[in-house]
């Protein structure tokens, strides 16, 4: 992701907890989903503001590390592990997440939600997520799908490779290929993607007005009218989102 466009997703992201179409109720079905017991260690790539690690610390007492790029979002992160009282059980580190080598087998779960780009697409990222993995451990990989084949201009108008995304079955073969199987999953809706992509449009407009004289501003207009035109256009009928709950087959 270029520094421009980091810096537009922590402008837009800016009144989100939640980086990724998940509303909280979802966040924490997906705690449930997981299994999670107390004390077990998890590795969060790509933590954006940190909200997984530590709702689900405070609500199923596991500890972990969480690694992103953007010091805005993790100033937030540790901010809210202060509030939430669990300052002591997670920590974050600043740093490129594919890049990141955690102790060979040392975590119970590891997470990369909505980035694989870390690893340059899904079997990649799900190949350099494993080694840190204890060896009856789960991934969890957030990917977005195509729900329905989409019309000619869909990937453009999101900047997505041809071959990026796949469908949900695919997307199934892609974890396969990559020596997983699909153990569960949660996905979003019509209703937690609004929530995610259209609450991004007030904030970046609240942006502009109260920064009509900075040098992004006009690049920054147009990235609010894309965001907002490829969401009604493509996003509400034809992308999925989820997370896949994953183990070594």
């Amino acid at each position: 992701m270029a520094g421009m466009s980091l810096r537009f997703h922590e402008i837009a992201e800016g009144g989100h907890r939640v980086l990724n179409p998940f509303t909280e109720e979802k966040l924490a079905l997906l705690g449930r989903v997981a299994r999670l017991r107390h004390g077990m260690r998890l590795l969060d790539l790509c933590c954006g503001k940190g909200e997984m690690l530590c709702s689900w610390s405070l609500e199923h007492g596991i500890e972990g590390t969480g690694v992103d790029i953007s010091e805005v979002f993790l100033d937030a992160a540790h901010e809210r592990a202060v509030e939430l009282g669990v300052a002591g059980r997670v920590r974050f580190e600043r740093g490129d997440a594919g890049a990141y080598r955690a102790e060979p087998g040392s975590y119970d779960v590891v997470s990369c939600l909505g980035a694989t780009w870390i690893g340059g697409g899904l079997e990649g990222t799900v190949k350099l997520m494993l080694p840190a993995l204890a060896e009856d451990g789960i991934l969890l990989v957030g990917e977005p799908y195509w729900t329905e084949e989409p019309p000619a201009g869909a990937h453009e108008a999101f900047g997505f490779g041809p071959d990026d995304f796949t469908s949900l079955t695919g997307t199934f073969d892609r974890f396969e290929a990559a020596g997983t199987e699909v153990l569960e999953m949660v996905l979003a809706d019509g209703d937690s993607w609004d929530r995610y992509a259209a609450s991004q449009w007030w904030t970046m407009s609240d942006w502009l007005r109260a920064n009509p004289e900075d040098p992004d501003a006009a690049e920054m207009r147009g990235f609010l009218e894309r965001a907002r035109r490829s969401h009604v256009e493509y996003g509400r009928r034809y992308l999925g989102w989820g997370v896949f709950v994953l183990r070594r087959r």
